[in-house]
């Protein structure tokens, strides 16, 4: 999807990535995720490591299918109740908007 109906934001910035929380809306409207979800990262791929984001020892997470796969059900759940369409592309851009802005304990040097 070239346009991403989907826009998440992590509350958190800087050094205190650990006390934030998910923002996620679809076509700007907002999404309560389950309490479980809302203050934790959501597990995608990428390289989590404020000092050398391109060092690939510190590459974890789930990439797109096998994260969809995890989640489906709890994501499903989310989908219904916002009458967001069960489709795979939408799950694809879910995963895609959220990855851009996962993070990982430890991974802003905050608790350094």
């Amino acid at each position: 999807m070239s346009d991403n109906p989907f826009k998440a934001r992590w509350s958190m910035q800087g050094n205190t990535l650990c006390l934030g929380h998910w923002e996620i809306s679809y076509l700007d409207l907002p999404i309560t995720l389950p309490r479980e979800r809302r203050d934790q990262d959501m597990g995608t791929e990428n390289i989590y490591n404020f000092m050398d984001p391109e060092d690939e020892l510190y590459r974890e997470g789930l990439g797109e299918d096998e994260w969809i796969v995890e989640n489906i059900e709890w994501l499903s759940d989310v989908f219904i109740e916002h009458n967001i369409p069960l489709e795979e592309s939408t799950m694809r851009a879910f995963y895609q908007a959220v990855n851009k802005e996962d993070w990982r304990c430890g991974s802003c040097g905050g608790c350094i």
